[in-house]
């Protein structure tokens, strides 16, 4: 199963935090929001696919491409789902190299945060204007 989120850029992004990576339907953004890469998001984690919902509940791994469409640019990472997720945010979707889950959470154990984003990309992200994809193939559950 394949979707897509689409955000924006904000001149606070940053990008910096060491073990997650979040988009948000937020507008705003402060300089605190270091795992924020990208805002204005089409969809919160309440939103996304049920089918992805289901797949990511049985634990499948996720491969997510990070793609500026304008400058045809991307990075790319990998998490996985688990059976402890809730997908109850409306408005953000966090990535976590850790296992932690809460409502906010959309992947765990993933290769990736923040701060590993390729950093022409997260200067460009400092831009309002800058277009952001994130491109999620989930692979089918073992069982």
């Amino acid at each position: 199963m394949r979707f897509e989120i689409f955000a924006k850029g904000h001149e606070n992004i940053t990008a910096t935090h060491k073990t997650t990576l979040e988009i948000t339907k937020d507008k705003e953004l402060t300089p605190k929001g270091n795992c924020i890469i990208g805002v204005c998001s089409n969809v919160g984690l309440k939103e996304i696919p049920d089918r992805a919902k289901e797949l990511l509940k049985k634990g499948v791994k996720a491969d997510v491409k990070i793609f500026l469409p304008d400058y045809n640019l991307y990075d790319e990472l990998y998490g996985f789902g688990d059976p402890a997720l809730t997908f109850e945010d409306p408005s953000d979707i966090v990535i976590r190299k850790s296992k932690y889950v809460c409502s906010r959470t959309f992947l765990v154990q993933a290769n990736k945060a923040a701060c590993d984003i390729n950093r022409e990309m997260v200067e460009l992200l400092k831009d309002e204007k800058t277009e952001l994809v994130l491109i999620v193939k989930l692979h089918a559950p073992l069982d």
